[in-house]
């Protein structure tokens, strides 16, 4: 690290983060007393407290997203840690003039703050735990609980979650499909194992009332698929290596579900939720009916997909 002034090297020993572009809108774990104000110019003030300090945030620089294209990066936010030091070399946030109106944008799912601009765009921050085990796995680490701080910036309709449920092998599983789109493009990203594609999207599958026990357990989270931004995923046992002695969990469907997404670009972290179905009835008319339909509407959303587009 090169020489500082006197004022910003006293904010690094105070914990404060150099700016940093941030794709999906996450700010800090665990944050209390959480305020947003918005000024005149586009920049958006966080302050809440931390890991035991208060924190002054300044994001400006995105709004929005680039429907998915491997010749121009996703956008991003620049985030300044310091209230405004390091980009601007001055504290900003002590003499920041809020100017957000009350907040006239679509209902938000997981809703900490919200607010209008001058121009017209709308700010947001969320909060959810999108690191929960999966197979509904209590958290062993801290990490896995935790509680993440989420801005976005955008003007005009949400991205979509489009979800259906089913069975799959004859009935043998129950199933969650569906697609993910934003602005009538499909979500998705090219190199799904790679955290510097900014434009990939997770789901994370949330299961009501299973064979986990009672109330929300996280099941699992699957990308959104190249190039039509459709997902899906079957309720089977399984063996899990990614948990404390791999053990092979039962299968998690359960009376209901919920589906949560980080937002393209910089728009907010989207919500489904839905009632689940009994086990399949081939005897019954009405659920040989539903399966029926079901798999006419997988091969239009997921065409010929490898993956998804089994019945």
């Amino acid at each position: 690290m090169g020489r500082l002034p006197a004022a910003a090297a006293a904010l690094v020993l105070a914990g404060a983060i150099v700016p940093q572009a941030l794709a999906s809108g996450l700010l800090d774990r665990n944050a209390s007393r959480v305020r947003l104000a918005v000024n005149g110019r586009g920049q958006a003030l966080v302050t809440y407290r931390a890991d035991g300090r208060l924190r002054h945030v300044l994001v400006f620089g995105a709004i929005n997203a680039l429907a998915p294209t491997e010749t121009s990066p996703q956008v991003r936010f620049t985030v300044d840690y310091t209230g405004g030091f390091e980009t601007q070399h001055r504290l900003v946030w002590r003499r920041f003039v809020n100017r957000c109106a009350p907040y006239r944008g679509p209902a938000l799912a997981w809703l900490v703050a919200a607010c209008t601009a001058p121009d017209g765009s709308s700010w947001a921050l969320q909060s959810w735990q999108r690191m929960l085990p999966h197979r509904g796995f209590a958290p062993w680490l801290p990490a896995q609980s935790a509680w993440e701080l989420r801005i976005s910036h955008w003007t005009g309709p949400l991205a979509q979650l489009q979800v259906w449920t089913d069975w799959v092998h004859g009935g043998e599983a129950h199933d969650l499909f569906g697609r993910f789109t934003y602005a009538g493009a499909p979500v998705h990203g090219f190199r799904t194992r790679q955290p510097q594609d900014a434009y990939v999207r997770y789901l994370y599958i949330d299961t009501f009332d299973s064979r986990y026990g009672t109330g929300w357990k996280r099941e699992t989270a699957v990308a959104s698929r190249k190039p039509r931004g459709n997902f899906c995923y079957s309720f089977y046992a399984t063996r899990d290596p990614s948990l404390p002695g791999a053990p092979t969990r039962p299968a998690g469907n359960g009376k209901r579900y919920r589906i949560t997404a980080v937002g393209p670009g910089v728009t907010p972290d989207v919500t489904w939720e839905g009632p689940g179905l009994p086990d399949f009835d081939p005897s019954n008319a009405a659920d040989v009916a539903h399966e029926r339909a079901m798999n006419a509407l997988v091969d239009q959303v997921a065409g010929s997909d490898p993956v998804c587009s089994i019945h």
